[in-house]
């Protein structure tokens, strides 16, 4: 007797997403009374979703709990128009309905961490702007001096420990740096869901999101919101200790052919207060410890004969270029 095909975890997620995202629209919202009486829900209750979305109860309740895996995509749509999801919301989950269907796991995307020749010459190329390499887990991978700089504090950790979502919810530093610290922790955690979604049992996820669930009340409290919304462009204000509040454009990029690894650079308008503290930031010393010279990890950091000539090395501000 052949044995029927169990779906994986995927159904798990979507129906976790289609919870969080129901518990976050109020009858309000959608042009609903809101009724008498106590409401146990705080967002719209499963009948109402249902018949906003035009499905029946049964049906949803069984996406919800996952028992029912694979919506057609007019369902799917259906459900992100009576959500009131953005586009990338949707997309998001078309993606999980998508997984949720598979009757079979997919090979995992090795994480990597070893980056392509030429990268560190890319980041020296982007200077004085701040500029890394990041995993898709937000593992700082290579860096120029700047890039390393902007988030202060974090040259004091190990190599293997710098992480832009680990240093925003931990490092003391953080709250101070950013100017919107709750906005930055949002887009942290957005990230990390995307890839949650779709790849839940990663190891690189789960040993990160598993320290923060632990580490900081903030993540676990932000975790469970089941927000998706990255931010691959846009603006930033930071208070730096060692050059003052300034306020940067940035843009994040996928490096094709490494999967998961994106840059991001930083950039000000020439001849404008944030450009000059650019300036300073990459001017700033620093001396890298013992551990950062770890070929596999793809620092721009110059071999010793090459040391004396190097763009990548940091000066003291004053110091000829």
């Amino acid at each position: 007797m052949r044995r029927e095909q169990q779906p994986v975890g995927g159904s798990t997620e979507l129906g976790r997403y289609l919870r969080a995202r129901r518990a976050q629209v109020t009858p309000k919202d959608v042009g609903l009374a809101a009724g008498g009486g106590l409401r146990r829900t705080p967002g719209l209750r499963r009948e109402e979703l249902a018949t906003l979305a035009g499905i029946s109860i049964d049906y949803y309740a069984r996406l919800e709990r996952g028992k029912e895996t694979n919506p057609s995509p007019s369902v799917v749509d259906a459900l992100a128009r009576a959500l009131r999801l953005e586009t990338h919301e949707h997309e998001h989950l078309r993606s999980l309905a998508v997984h949720a269907a598979r009757t079979a796991p997919e090979p995992p995307i090795a994480a990597g961490g070893t980056l392509r020749p030429g990268v560190s010459l890319i980041l020296d190329s982007l200077r004085p702007g701040p500029a890394y390499i990041a995993s898709r887990t937000n593992d700082l991978l290579a860096w120029n001096p700047a890039g390393l700089r902007l988030f202060t504090g974090i040259e004091d950790w190990p190599v293997k420990r710098r992480n832009i979502a680990r240093y925003a919810f931990l490092h003391p530093a953080a709250r101070e740096l950013f100017d919107d610290w709750e906005h930055t922790l949002l887009g942290c955690i957005a990230r990390l869901r995307a890839l949650a979604g779709t790849d839940p049992d990663a190891p690189d996820l789960t040993h990160l999101v598993g320290e923060l669930l632990l580490k900081s009340p903030d993540f676990a409290r932000l975790w469970e919101r089941y927000d998706v919304k990255a931010h691959a462009y846009g603006r930033k204000t930071y208070h730096h200790p060692d050059v003052g509040t300034f306020t940067l454009n940035y843009q994040g990029m996928q490096l094709e052919g490494t999967p998961g690894h994106r840059l991001v650079s930083y950039y000000a308008e020439p001849g404008t207060p944030s450009h000059d503290a650019l300036v300073l930031l990459d001017m700033t010393t620093y001396e890298p410890s013992e551990d950062e010279a770890e070929p596999q990890r793809g620092q721009s950091t110059p071999p010793p004969d090459e040391a004396s000539s190097s763009t990548s090395r940091r000066r003291t501000p004053g110091q000829e270029r």
